[in-house]
């Protein structure tokens, strides 16, 4: 478990010091940061440059290093491949450590209007799961509840209860994961397969982002987010989740398996967003929602993506 001290330096990570942390990796690398615009605050931050067609990418701490040299890596493989993934800047150190924490810089994607479909996302994965890793590519097993004890135990603004809770339902849930028999081979798992995680530009391509938990398991842990969204929150109509199966060719609600990944994801949903109560009152409630019908697995989730 985390010290106190530990605990206050993880807490220092908001977007205003992220902010900082931005200001110096720039000057480092040579880039002009000025002007930079703050596009997301999650398990990371990202900052558009505004002199140059650069974002950038500040993880919490040094913890995730591993992950953020990976994400090159593996940018750099499917690129290669010819797959259409964010791209990172090649004439530039990667990962930096800035105070503790890794930066890594990236091509911008300049957007269309169109937003990808829950058809793509299937596709997409389909394509994806369908590679072979080259024997120079080592990646970690997909990261079930990889960093669950140090999210609890570093979070701040949240009950001593809510953390008991978090604690005995994360041991349940290894439990439950270790009796699973998956149906699938292993292969390349992007990890954080929503469709907030595509991208199209102005040629209308789809772009495959947000490479951070990217690993060699079982595809199931690709398709129980989407599979997730839509049968425990309702974020995708019918017709939408029906495209997705369709493209993919697999309804993973169709495995016995699929409550307990529903669980998990349901659980990481929350510990993710319980890292930034501090940011916002919207934040903070959102996750207080969250918490609440986590405790009652039968109850309507009434939750706001995000």
């Amino acid at each position: 478990m985390p010290s106190a001290a530990e605990r206050s330096t993880e807490a220092v990570f908001t977007s205003a010091g992220a902010a900082k942390v931005l200001a110096a990796a720039c000057r480092q690398a040579g880039l002009d940061g000025g002007g930079a615009r703050l596009i997301r605050f999650g398990e990371n931050a990202l900052f558009r440059l505004t002199a140059h067609p650069v974002v950038v990418r500040i993880a919490r701490s040094t913890e995730y290093l591993d992950s953020a040299r990976g994400e090159v890596e593996v940018s750099r493989w499917l690129s290669h491949e010819g797959f259409p993934v964010t791209r990172v800047v090649d004439d530039l150190e990667q990962p930096l450590v800035v105070h503790g924490h890794p930066v890594t810089f990236w091509h911008a994607i300049e957007e269309s209007t169109r937003r990808p479909t829950y058809e793509e996302l299937g596709a997409v994965l389909r394509d994806l799961h369908s590679l072979t890793l080259p024997d120079t590519l080592s990646l970690p097993p997909y990261p079930v509840l990889d960093r669950t004890d140090r999210r609890i135990d570093a979070a701040v603004g949240i009950p001593d209860d809510d953390r008991a809770f978090l604690r005995k339902r994360a041991r349940e849930l290894r439990d439950r994961v270790a009796a699973l028999r998956f149906e699938s081979a292993k292969g390349p798992v992007h990890g954080d397969a929503h469709v907030q995680n595509l991208m199209v530009d102005r040629n209308d391509q789809v772009i495959l982002i947000d490479l951070e938990r990217f690993s060699f398991d079982f595809p199931e842990w690709d398709l129980m987010v989407t599979a997730t969204e839509h049968h425990s929150l309702g974020w995708q109509t019918n017709e939408e989740y029906g495209a997705f199966v369709d493209a993919y060719g697999r309804d993973l609600r169709a495995w016995p398996g699929f409550p307990t990944l529903r669980a998990v994801q349901e659980f990481n949903m929350t510990t993710w967003l319980m890292q930034n109560v501090s940011e916002s009152a919207e934040t903070a409630a959102e996750y207080a929602r969250r918490i609440a019908s986590l405790r009652n697995e039968d109850a309507p989730r009434d939750w706001t993506p995000g």
